[in-house]
């Protein structure tokens, strides 16, 4: 069975358990003491410790492959250094997808209304951390210490250092050219760790399900299907529209190669809840599965975990016409107008600080004047949410990628269209036979 099937059967198989051992510890079917048992001991124990383990083996790789990939990407550039350019269209390209997701989000929340008839009697817990000011944004992209930046995962600055060593390393010579090549190997190295790792996923991908839906089980959907389902709609609107779209309008190529050749980095996103975690995998896919080239994919991808916030956006154009609607408050377009670009600047503005969904949300909500305790209306389904919004988001970054590297000619179209191209051995024996 090849990699991505067994992901997928190991998903389905979470779900199940989780959902099974949630109604055996919930409603006493194997007795108190076999539940707490299962809870204790398999739930917040044996499933817990792998998934917990397989995730930080994932962000074991960020940062190092991160900073070896950009390196090697700035110094192959060289003297005639096209950065500055292929900054601004991905930077544009990131924002106008935002902005449209938003739109669509906003859109969808007023036709649908699932804010209506809402019973407000919920208290939030949730407390809202103080956002970062526009200027002390800019000001923490340049890191006055680098090891710290990358002992704190603050990839904004670590993107920023690898650059600068990157374009240091074209101008210097006889002497750059060996620490580029050191790099390059280093590069390798490091994609084989993915590689192995990559073959671990099913095991974690499996222990991270089963114990969300342990503990969540199926009942938080039904308390708040509408706004559930409306998201989820959105989401894949956004994901199999409008990508979809951009990606055969830029690049000619065919979307549903691009989507294929996207399952297993998707499943990986979907398990994890998280765009950074999942970048090991989407860097690789992006580059060994979709042909984009070492120079735009090192800085596209990093770059797109970090500020790219589509499925978060789309998040809370819903959840702003939801709460809207269960306070009864009229937005008006110009509310609508204002939120739309409050998220699409947020998320840029937010992209280092933990919690960025809720985060954002509380940021949008202040700048409109609603209420924050609405939050807690949501509160309990986000969790789920955020699985499929970090799809989005790996989505909309390998599609950004692929029209950049298009549009800078270095997209090889025989590896995208090559179907086994990128396939790890397992994979690939399984396609031969």
């Amino acid at each position: 069975m090849s990699l991505t099937k067994r992901i997928l059967l190991a998903m389905m198989l979470g779900v199940v358990v989780g959902g099974l051992f949630n109604v055996a510890t919930t409603e006493g079917w194997m007795g108190a003491s076999f539940g707490h048992w299962l809870d204790q001991f398999m739930v917040h124990g044996l499933f817990d410790a792998v998934g917990r383990i397989f995730v930080a083996s994932l962000k074991l790789l960020v940062v190092p492959l991160v900073f070896v990939s950009l390196v090697c990407g700035t110094a192959s550039l060289g003297d005639n250094s096209r950065m500055g350019f292929m900054a601004g269209k991905t930077i544009g390209l990131y924002l106008l997808t935002t902005a449209v997701a938003i739109s669509l989000a906003l859109l969808m929340g007023t036709l649908i209304r699932p804010g209506d008839g809402i019973d407000l009697a919920v208290a939030s817990d949730f407390t809202a951390k103080a956002s970062p000011s526009l200027k002390d944004v800019l000001i923490n992209i340049f890191p006055s210490n680098p090891i710290q930046a990358m002992a704190e995962g603050n990839m904004l600055q670590v993107i920023v250092f690898s650059l600068l060593m990157g374009l240091a390393v074209s101008k210097s010579g006889e002497q750059g050219r060996r620490i580029a090549a050191f790099f390059e190997d280093v590069n390798e190295v490091i994609m084989k760790m993915v590689t192995i790792l990559m073959n671990f996923a099913p095991y974690g991908v499996f222990s991270l399900l089963a114990k969300l839906f342990a503990g969540l089980g199926v009942s938080v959907i039904m308390d708040l299907a509408l706004y559930f389902f409306t998201v989820l709609f959105v989401l894949l609107l956004h994901g199999l529209g409008v990508y979809t779209t951009l990606f055969k309008v830029f690049t000619g190529l065919s979307p549903l190669v691009f989507l294929h050749k996207l399952r297993a980095t998707m499943v990986f996103a979907f398990s994890t809840s998280s765009s950074s975690a999942t970048m090991p995998v989407t860097l690789r896919t992006v580059e060994k599965r979709l042909g984009v080239d070492n120079r735009v994919a090192s800085f596209t991808v990093p770059l797109g975990a970090t500020i790219n916030m589509d499925g978060t956006a789309i998040m809370q154009g819903v959840a702003t016409a939801f709460i809207a609607q269960a306070y009864n408050i009229d937005l008006g377009l110009n509310g609508y107008m204002l939120v739309v670009l409050t998220a699409t600047l947020a998320s840029i503005g937010t992209a280092g600080v933990p919690g960025v969904g809720l985060i954002m949300l509380t940021m949008v909500l202040d700048q409109v004047g609603l209420p924050v305790e609405g939050i807690g209306l949501i509160i309990g389904v986000d969790r789920l949410l955020d699985m499929m919004r970090t799809v989005v988001n790996v989505t909309g970054d390998s599609m950004v990628s692929s029209v950049v590297a298009n549009s800078e000619g270095m997209l090889d179209k025989d590896t995208f269209n090559d179907p086994d191209a990128g396939l790890i051995e397992s994979e690939l024996e399984d396609a031969k036979a």
